[in-house]
């Protein structure tokens, strides 16, 4: 196992347990204690966990933010799934917002090719990603430059989308819970994304399976207002985020799972269809061997993966 495979799993440990020792990350990666030390240190030193004596932990009892440098080789396969599906949701001639991040600009990356599109961002790595989109319009904020996430923030970034109104908003951030919605680690970035949200009819949100049950200073979308969560599955012993997903589900969160083949277990759950309107909200369905009542829902962009709505009954 290469070095950053195995800090991408001892990470991963130790945000699903909130701490872990040395001797069991040892066991899980199936190296030495010597190495692991080594891998913990280097993580710590990214500012992505914290050292303890025998094992590392969650820093702070709330996450703090990395870099962009660091963001971009963390959960890269994963991100480029949820892009993937989370492109199939957006529609031709539609008018959008997209948050900073790095798994907004991998839905960038993949918007270039939705004709008439109408793209608002404060991220100079969305505007990157399709600066060379012929038939995408691209609206960037005012602000000031952040540089660790490339993204505008300020008071001039929200004025310039006061009056604003689109179809949907596509945001990132640090973490997710049931309790507190979508946060992040920074207070002129969480300001800056609730105003992109105020003007927008629908939410969705994009997260990977590391960052739910993870909480972080700055609350930027309360669950309520979150109208989907384009998320991976979760590894078969990440029980932390399975429970969180029931969570939100249970909130009336619609679920999307991108590359959820089959249930976990060698269960093969019911054929792809489309999930049919309901007069109320409906309860998603998750136990715990994993995702369960996939439901495949088509949209006018291609569908990468299979998506599983989970509302309340």
């Amino acid at each position: 196992m290469f070095a950053a495979e195995r800090r991408q799993l001892i990470l991963e440990m130790v945000r699903a347990n909130g701490a872990v020792s040395l001797r069991e990350l040892a066991r899980v990666v199936q190296t030495s204690e010597v190495t692991v030390r080594r891998d913990v240190r280097a993580l710590e030193a990214e500012g992505l966990l914290d050292r303890r004596h025998g094992g590392a932990v969650l820093p702070g009892g709330f996450t703090r933010e990395s870099g962009f440098p660091q963001k971009s080789h963390l959960a890269t396969a994963e991100k480029t799934a949820i892009a993937d599906l989370a492109a199939g949701l957006v529609e031709e001639g539609e008018a959008i917002v997209v948050g900073a991040g790095t798994t907004t600009q991998e839905l960038a990356r993949r918007l270039a090719r939705v004709p008439g599109l109408t793209v608002v961002t404060n991220s100079l790595l969305v505007a990157q990603a399709l600066a060379h989109a012929n038939r995408v319009e691209v609206v960037m904020t005012g602000g000031t430059l952040r540089g660790s996430n490339y993204a505008l923030v300020g008071s001039g970034a929200e004025q310039s989308l006061q009056g604003l109104r689109v179809s949907k908003a596509f945001l990132s951030g640090s973490g997710l819970t049931a309790e507190r919605g979508l946060s992040t680690s920074n207070m002129l970035s969480a300001s800056v994304d609730r105003a992109l949200v105020q003007a927008a009819a629908e939410v969705v949100v994009l997260a990977d399976h590391t960052k739910l049950g993870t909480d972080t200073m700055f609350q930027t979308v309360p669950t309520d207002v979150i109208t989907r969560l384009v998320t991976d599955e979760p590894p078969a012993h990440d029980d932390r985020a399975a429970t969180e997903l029931q969570a939100l589900a249970d909130q009336g969160v619609q679920i999307a799972v991108a590359g959820a083949n089959s249930p976990p277990g060698g269960e093969q759950g019911p054929p792809a269809r489309r999930a049919a309107p309901l007069p109320g909200p409906r309860r998603g369905q998750v136990n715990g061997n994993g995702l369960r009542g996939m439901l495949g829902e088509p949209s006018s962009g291609a569908e990468r993966g299979r998506v599983a709505d989970l509302r309340r009954r």
